[in-house]
């Protein structure tokens, strides 16, 4: 089967109706267990769009790594973190949505028009918008939001894997590896887990049926390491 890699017609086709400042938008961490979702704007220069420049998801970590540098040294890049609790209470596709609109929002200079990853248009967006299914394996601008959203959701994660030791997120970026669904039975859920996502609900629900806090239970934030009674 032939490789397909993202290329810049639908900018071009949008170049051709007037519009300038074209950002792509996309999300990393929308079916983790633990941690917030990041979205990414990027406006590319399509006279200087990075050698090698792909959908995040198939890039090893270490090329994402260096393609996320070469891309906020010759693009505008805005992110937006919504965290656990928030998923919670408003649920993770309108936590996405929200992340998107904020990361539009923050780019230093408004676009003219937006492509977005998946089959829906964040409500508010700040300018015209074009969803695009599969959009990071089509369109440049979206996959390099991929990438730069994934690195920096990375970075979050491993950040959190040293307050919150035990769970391997430096890993496993938050996902329902057997690992880290092992540490959730070991060690409980934290206030970065998303209890409204199963099997994180399931183990939250036991802890509560025991009695036992969720504060107490996520004492591993502070390096214990001790058995829990």
């Amino acid at each position: 089967m032939a490789r397909h890699w993202p290329n810049d017609s639908i900018e071009r086709e949008l170049r051709t109706l007037g519009h300038r400042c074209i950002a792509g938008v996309d999300e990393a961490g929308r079916g983790a267990l633990a941690g917030p979702v990041v979205a990414a704007a990027v406006v590319l220069d399509l006279s200087a769009v990075p050698d090698g420049l792909n959908d995040s998801k198939q890039l090893s970590e270490r090329v994402r790594a260096s393609m996320s540098v070469s891309i906020r040294d010759c693009a505008q890049v805005a992110f937006a973190a919504v965290d656990a609790r928030t998923i919670e209470r408003i649920n993770i596709l309108e936590a996405t949505m929200e992340a998107m609109k904020s990361a539009c929002e923050q780019l230093p200079q408004v676009p003219d028009f937006a492509l977005v990853d998946g089959n829906r248009l964040p409500l508010e967006l700040c300018c015209p918008a074009r969803a695009v299914i599969r959009g990071d394996a089509k369109s440049v601008s979206i996959a390099a939001a991929s990438i730069v959203a994934k690195v920096e959701r990375d970075r979050i994660m491993a950040e959190l894997a040293v307050a919150c030791p035990g769970y391997g997120w430096a890993q496993n970026k938050g996902y329902g590896t057997p690992a880290h669904r092992q540490a959730l039975s070991e060690f409980g859920v934290t206030r970065h887990h998303r209890r409204t996502f199963a099997p994180v609900g399931l183990f939250d629900l036991r802890n509560r049926l025991s009695g036992t806090p969720l504060e107490a239970v996520s004492s591993a934030e502070h390096g214990d390491k001790e058995k829990r009674p």
